[in-house]
């Protein structure tokens, strides 16, 4: 990945040639080396790390100014910490390869060349600049240099998706993705609201994304259905057509045209949490037995819509099933196990938007329960009307 990026970007290659000890991890420029004067005035070695902002696959810009730093707080040789930094206290994730360099501070510094405040023309700028205003000390009083020509090795090339994850590196969140490392989700039915969660699924950095669905992908799919449409996947079994679509995007992903009933259980060996999108209640109450004789964690969806004056009203929701709650959840009835011969879910094809709501809420309910969104209760059902665009949730002690 690192050489790619040097190869793609003049800026990185000028502070890898000038000596710099450069390297890359989780979206970040990682520059090592950097001299530096502790409170004492003992010399230090500390690294200075920036942001990447990815344009293509290879290609990277600066988002701004700053820059976090992995070392003491700099001071001058009067032994006073160096002005104009805007030190601030923090912390940042990266990788393995990475842990050596430990952030505590992020810096705000620009150049004021003549008086006037501007940005920095480019990596290559804004490293030595910073490699100044911080090592300038030691630099004076020990002849340190950050020029050390040493190579190090890069790391945090993620190893599920294939493009850069920079949306996680932009925001500073490696700590909260890193949650899903050792998740293997499984999403049985592909429907409606099983292709949104599939969509949101496939861009969540779990291990592995499974999915199972014995359909042929119609028409009236693709008005419930996120992405585009080729007229060659008409006809085409749901898993196929997906696995297509999500192919380049990610690894582990294994969709299967299948369905999963009473003598699935190696096909959902290792899971870890699944998602429940069918629409006929004998089908699902023979997943909800297999899944919690498996003792794995569910989210099932559901959404009933009725004609209601000129309109349609109706409901989504969205179920937890604990593991170790699983049949208690079950006999409170929230997730019907018959089939409703008046719900015009099946009929009416545009409630796409239904459909990704219905989505959205099972996604963020797994997000919270694996730490990465905050939530305050610990909600086993919520329901969500069209009518009034109220959401309601039932608790454990309801």
């Amino acid at each position: 990945m690192f050489p790619k990026l040097v190869s793609h970007n003049p800026d990185l290659k000028r502070l890898l040639e000038k000596g710099y000890a450069v390297a890359y991890d989780s979206g970040y420029l990682i520059v090592r080396d950097i001299p530096h004067l502790d409170a004492s005035g003992a010399s230090r070695r500390g690294a200075i790390v920036a942001k990447l902002v990815f344009e293509d696959e290879f290609s990277v810009r600066m988002d701004n100014h700053q820059v976090w730093w992995a070392g003491e707080l700099p001071h001058g040789i009067d032994g006073k910490p160096i002005p104009n930094l805007g030190a601030a206290a923090t912390t940042l994730t990266l990788s393995d390869a990475s842990a050596d360099v430990v952030v505590s501070f992020q810096f705000s510094h620009k150049p004021k060349p003549n008086g006037q405040f501007r940005d920095y023309a480019d990596f290559f700028e804004k490293i030595e600049t910073y490699a100044d205003v911080l090592g300038g000390p030691a630099m004076e009083k020990f002849g340190d240099s950050p020029l050390t020509f040493r190579e190090v090795e890069s790391g945090g090339a993620h190893p599920i998706f294939k493009f850069q994850d920079t949306l996680t590196s932009r925001a500073a969140i490696g700590d909260l993705a890193a949650k899903f490392d050792d998740e293997v989700v499984a999403i049985i039915g592909l429907g409606g609201t099983g292709a949104y969660l599939l969509d949101f699924m496939v861009k969540t950095p779990v291990k592995e994304v499974r999915g199972f669905d014995g359909d042929v992908f119609h028409v009236h799919n693709t008005f419930r259905a996120p992405g585009r449409l080729a007229k060659e996947e008409l006809k085409q079994p749901k898993a196929e057509v997906y696995q297509e679509r999500y192919t380049n995007f990610r690894h582990g992903l294994n969709l299967q045209a299948k369905y999963i009933d009473a003598t699935s259980q190696d096909d959902l060996a290792g899971v870890t949490f699944a998602f429940v999108c069918v629409d006929k209640g004998s089908a699902r109450k023979v997943i909800f037995d297999l899944l919690i004789e498996l003792g794995i964690p569910f989210i099932d969806v559901g959404m009933g819509l009725k004609r209601k004056g000129v309109g349609l009203n109706g409901m989504m929701r969205t179920t937890y099933f604990p593991a170790d709650k699983a049949q208690e959840v079950m006999g409170k009835g929230w997730a019907e196990v018959t089939s409703d011969p008046d719900n015009l879910y099946k009929t009416n094809i545009q409630i796409g938007e239904l459909n990704a709501l219905n989505a959205c809420l099972a996604i963020i309910r797994y997000k919270q329960l694996r730490g990465f969104y905050h939530f305050d209760e610990s909600l086993l059902n919520m329901l969500f009307e069209i009518a009034d665009m109220k959401n309601v949730g039932d608790g454990e002690d309801e």
